[in-house]
């Protein structure tokens, strides 16, 4: 099993808690070449928004009677981008639901 995306993640927590805690952060703990949180988040976010745009303009292209783009794959199209779309809803709505109990607890 392949536990560096884990060590990562527990490497961040880390360092971001001794943050909060105005504690020095140990080179130790940041993270070790890896892409950042924010990083891979905006990468989904990008990939999110090219698959739509692929699906519209394939959805496009059908209307005005072009040819070579046929139904079925118009469909898939639409359909993969609906779900990449919903897919990043919930982790949206995840990581709300994350920062609300981190607001709501004591120190």
């Amino acid at each position: 099993m392949d536990t560096r995306g884990i060590e990562q993640m527990l490497s961040e927590l880390r360092s971001v808690s001794q943050a909060a805690q105005n504690k020095p952060v140990d080179a130790a703990d940041a993270p070790a070449g890896g892409v950042s949180f924010a990083d891979a988040l905006n990468n989904a976010l990008k990939e999110v928004s090219a698959a739509q745009k692929e699906a519209r303009e394939m959805a496009q292209d059908f209307s005005a009677g072009d040819s070579s783009t046929n139904l079925q794959d118009v469909m898939i199209n639409l359909q993969k981008a609906n779900l990449s779309f919903q897919q990043m809803v919930q982790v949206r709505n995840r990581l709300v639901s994350a920062y609300q109990d981190i607001m709501n607890m004591s120190v």
